[in-house]
């Protein structure tokens, strides 16, 4: 069943008028699964044209109101035909996972955005963008930004598998895939991985899980690299929503 915010469902006169004052009308043009809880989305409308987008903005895509909304990352912006696309990851139950798995072309939304996100134009040097599922979408927008720019992705994923599969057609089979474990045990490695990128003079984007991004912060800080290297963005929290 498509979630459409025009049907009985819809938001009362009040949200309607904040919906047309405050958001871009917009409808799915295509929307392709990659496994079974990545999708990736393409949206299109008049409205998105003429968009100044940077690799690392946000979209808020209201789930039928709009006071509930959930964020994603585009990978790309053609301001020109209105159109943008978004990987996005159903990991759960919940109105963001479920808007995804319901989405048909044809199918109308409304989005907030893009707005600043997460910037990487100042870091300078090789890139290293660590973090999870929720993260491959700014990984292959920065990818596609400079692809002549060294970018080491490393991600904590559930799934290596699945993931491996994902990342291949957005052009990032070469990431370092690194198992998710309970107690964090596998972050250990992780931060050796980064340690030996720092000493090769990269520079940082942290994003992903909130627990995930303090824990590799402080490994960086001990490995003196500069604040000026690390950007951080926390998607999620255990136990949270609407971090971003």
């Amino acid at each position: 069943m498509t979630i459409n915010p025009r049907t009985e469902a819809s938001p009362g006169g009040f949200g309607r008028a904040l919906i047309r004052l405050m958001m871009r009308p917009a409808w799915v043009a295509s929307c392709e699964l990659f496994g079974d809880r990545f999708r990736l989305v393409t949206l299109e409308g008049v409205a998105l044209r003429g968009i100044c987008w940077t690799p690392g903005q946000k979209i808020q895509v209201a789930m039928g109101s709009a006071f509930l909304a959930r964020t994603y990352t585009p990978m790309t912006w053609d301001a020109v035909e209105g159109r943008t696309r978004f990987l996005g990851y159903a990991h759960g139950e919940g109105p963001g996972s479920d808007w995804l798995r319901s989405l048909r072309p044809g199918a109308p939304c409304d989005l907030f955005g893009p707005r600043p996100s997460l910037s990487a134009e100042k870091l300078s040097g090789p890139l290293v963008v660590f973090g999870d599922e929720t993260s491959f979408g700014l990984a292959g927008a920065l990818a596609a930004q400079d692809p002549a720019r060294s970018l080491a992705c490393v991600f904590e994923v559930t799934d290596l598998e699945e993931a491996g599969a994902v990342l291949e057609p957005l052009g990032l089979s070469r990431a370092a895939l690194f198992r998710k474990r309970g107690d964090d045990a596998h972050l250990d490695t992780v931060g050796e991985a980064l340690s030996s990128l720092a000493r090769a003079g990269a520079s940082f984007v942290l994003t992903g899980r909130a627990a995930a991004i303090q824990r590799l912060r402080l490994e960086l800080k001990r490995q003196a690299v500069a604040p000026g290297r690390i950007v951080t963005k926390a998607y999620w929290a255990q136990g949270k929503t609407g971090l971003d």
